[in-house]
Formats: C-alpha cells, sequence, structure tokens
C-alpha cells in the first residue's frame, strides 16, 4: 500500500543554485523529512522541475506570473527534470534524475488566459500540465512523458527494485 505525506518543507532556490542540483536537493529533502516520521518504511521523494534559457520555472506566483511563463515556453523547447529519492531499510538513500525535452508550439494570447483562467497552472512548475489542458500545445517530445507528469514511472521501477521493494 502506498501512501503520499506532504513533506512540508521550503522550497526556495539557494542563492545562484543549478536547477538540476535544485530538484535534487528538494527531493532528498522531501525524503528525508518524510523518512523521519516513518521509520524503516519505504520512503519516495520527487520534484519536478521546468527549465528554458536556464531559468528554473518554479510554481507560479499568480496569474500574472503563469502567463509569462506560458510566454517564454510558446514555439519553442524547454526541459523538464524531476529528481527522485528513495530510502530504504537498511539501505543507504538514493537519488537520480531524470531530464526529458519537450517543445510546445506557438501559443495565443486567449489560450494562454483561457488556461490561466481555468487554474490549472497555479500549482505546477512551469504553469503547465502535460496530463491537462496544455497537452495540446506540445508538438514533440524527447523522453519520457511521465517525467513529465511528475513522476518517471521506468526510473521509479528500477530504484524501487535495486533497493527491494
Amino acid at each position: 500500500m502506498f501512501e503520499a505525506h506532504p513533506a512540508d518543507i521550503s522550497e526556495d532556490p539557494y542563492p545562484d543554485e543549478d536547477p538540476v542540483h535544485y530538484a535534487l536537493r528538494l527531493a532528498r529533502e522531501k525524503a528525508e523529512k518524510v523518512a523521519a516520521k516513518f521509520p524503516g518504511c519505504f520512503i519516495l521523494g520527487a520534484d519536478t522541475i521546468v527549465v528554458v534559457d536556464k531559468e528554473n520555472l518554479g510554481k507560479p506566483r499568480d496569474a500574472r506570473d503563469a502567463a509569462r511563463m506560458l510566454r517564454l515556453l510558446s514555439g519553442r523547447h524547454h526541459e523538464v527534470t524531476t529528481a527522485v529519492s528513495v530510502i530504504a531499510p537498511e539501505k543507504p538513500p538514493e537519488i537520480r534524475s531524470q531530464t526529458t525535452k519537450v517543445y510546445f508550439r506557438e501559443l495565443g494570447e486567449d489560450e494562454i488566459q483561457q488556461y490561466i483562467a481555468e487554474g490549472e497552472p497555479m500549482d505546477k512548475a512551469g504553469a503547465y500540465a502535460i496530463q491537462g489542458g496544455a497537452a495540446p500545445w506540445v508538438v514533440r517530445l524527447e523522453g519520457d512523458y511521465s517525467n513529465v507528469v511528475g513522476l518517471p514511472m521506468p526510473l521509479v521501477t528500477q530504484m524501487l527494485r535495486e533497493c527491494g521493494f
């Protein structure tokens, strides 16, 4: 049986922190925080980031920020990296990441505003959900779709098998 437990950690990046290092750190910190509450259990922590032009697009602060992010992604590619941390009983913690390149078509301002009005982008890295209303914007994907959703299942499966789950 699987249970979800929020880690309640600060997600503020360190000054000049590399985006991938940031995701790896958050995945590790999330797993460690939850593992402290559930000793002897298998714990999975993950964090997903969206990067364009070396800028880490986190969750938007507000509708204006979401629109800014979607305009940045319009008509070009960006990278989605998900970091995964596994803590298993009597094993050293494992942490890995996977990156997928996503290509968006050009987005019209009306599409951006309608998507924001629906509320979907407000709690998503990069202000979009590939499995939701942003799906029609994707013209090409290089890598794993589940990684862009937020949990790279082939990587997670491999990590769990390697630690004896």
